[in-house]
This record gives C-alpha cells, sequence and structure tokens, in this order.
C-alpha cells in the first residue's frame, strides 16, 4: 500500500500578539512556531489565558498577529486587508463555536445555507441542495425544516457542523464544540466530527476538556502564550464506541 503524501495546510512563525491596554502590554502570544498537515485532527489546549483563543482567533482570521506569520494554504494571511481576510473565512474556514450561533427565525436549512449567500455562482436549488447533503452528513437531514428552538443542543450542534462544511472548507476550527453539552451529547458530536475526520477533514478544535481531547490524533497544549507541549496521540478514543457503552438513558428527540 502506497504511503500517503504528507501536505501542509498551514505553518505559523514567530506568531506574536500583544494588547495594548492604557500603559499595560499583555503579552497573550509570545512567538509560536506550528504546522499543521491536511487531514489532521488536533486538540488546542491549555488553562484560562494560556493563549489558546487568541491563537484560535489568529488561526480563524478573526484577528491579526502583532508580528510573525500566518500561511494557509501558501497563502500569506498575516499581510491581507480586511476584506481579504473576510474572503478567506468564507472560503477557506468552517467555524463551529460552543454557542452554536443559529439564526433563531430561521430553519436548519436555511442556517446552514448561510455561508453560500456569498457564493455568486450558486443558484438559489445550488444551496438547497449543498445545504441538505451538507445536513445529511452530520446526520439531521429530518431537521431541515426545524427552527432552533424545536432543536435539542445536540441537534443545534450539528446544523452548527453542517453550516461548517458546507463550503468544504480547507479546515474546520472548533471553539469548545461541547462546552454546553451534556456527557452522552458531548460524545455523539465527537462520533459526528471523527467520521468528518475519516472522510478527510482537517479539524482543529480548542477544548479545555482532556477527556474530549482524547478523540483527537494530536494533543497541543499552550501555557503563559507559549506552547509546552506537542504530540502525538496515537491511541485516540472512538467516540462511536464510547456510546455503545454508555448507560441507557433516555436519548433525545
Amino acid at each position: 500500500m502506497a504511503k500517503q503524501e504528507v501536505t501542509r495546510l498551514l505553518s505559523t512563525e514567530h506568531l506574536v500578539k500583544t494588547y495594548i491596554m492604557g500603559d499595560i502590554q499583555v503579552h497573550a502570544l509570545r512567538g509560536i512556531d506550528l504546522s499543521i498537515n491536511t487531514g489532521e485532527f488536533i486538540a488546542i489546549m491549555g488553562a484560562s489565558g494560556s493563549g489558546k483563543t487568541t491563537f484560535m482567533n489568529l488561526l480563524g482570521c478573526l484577528d491579526k498577529p502583532t508580528t510573525g506569520s500566518y500561511i494557509l494554504d501558501d497563502i500569506a494571511v498575516h499581510d491581507m486587508s480586511e476584506i481579504e481576510l473576510a474572503n478567506i473565512r468564507n472560503q477557506k474556514i468552517g467555524y463551529v463555536f460552543q454557542s452554536f450561533y443559529l439564526l433563531p427565525r430561521t430553519t436548519a436549512l436555511e442556517n446552514v445555507e448561510l455561508p453560500l449567500l456569498y457564493c455568486k455562482k450558486c443558484s438559489l436549488h445550488d444551496r438547497h441542495e449543498k445545504a441538505r447533503h451538507a445536513l445529511s452528513i452530520v446526520g439531521i437531514a429530518d431537521r431541515a425544516k426545524h427552527f432552533p428552538n424545536q432543536l435539542s443542543g445536540g441537534q443545534q450542534q450539528r446544523v452548527a457542523i453542517a453550516r461548517a462544511i458546507v463550503n468544504d472548507p480547507a479546515f474546520i476550527l472548533a471553539d469548545e464544540p461541547t462546552g454546553n453539552l451534556d456527557t452522552r451529547t458531548s460524545i455523539e458530536v465527537m462520533a459526528v466530527l471523527q467520521q468528518l475526520h475519516k472522510q478527510g477533514k482537517t479539524i482543529i478544535m480548542v477544548t479545555h476538556e482532556n477527556d474530549i481531547a482524547q478523540y483527537t490524533d494530536r494533543l497541543i497544549t499552550f501555557r503563559d502564550g507559549r506552547i509546552i507541549s506537542d504530540k502525538p496521540n496515537p491511541n485516540p478514543r472512538i467516540a462511536a464506541e464510547d456510546l455503545k457503552n454508555l448507560p441507557n438513558l433516555d436519548e433525545e428527540d
């Protein structure tokens, strides 16, 4: 069997982020050197104030570094204008957040379609089909016409994941995706992410939960604005197996 070629997706060099608060300088990141390959599933961990959220914001093009470089798909992101960054956010990155951020008066299907509204080549039919396909991938196609308040927390997060993948982004950036969910639902969400990873998706997940991080293939830990540990996880837990071993409680509708 031929060895699969490793392709670098993104890299940072000497990435620094300093916030000025009056006369005080807050050194959120103190020179981050990191390389991530296509197809990896990574957990970024660290205590509050460690720099992991700042790093996520830079990777997600939601903020700019003070100094240093960020290369994504051979593009120098750190040199981009705000308009260019907005295009990168829409075309290259799929976001999944702890609080879902679904529009309350919009159906699941319409929420998933939102990133496609910026696609000038996509017809209304194309948007519907892409959104339905994304909902099908995360196992919630039967809830396409439901509004967020008609969905459980786990179902809402699946809609958010479908929205994140509908544009076929270069990578998925998940910020505490299980933070608002109970144990069973958290593992169900991790099962969805693991399935996407099996299909070749690159996933970068920020989490403070060590047990959730164990479902990923690589563990990166931040402390005081620096990476203190970066190691493979040779035996990641399998979410689908863990679900079978949970007590049989009443499942969500």
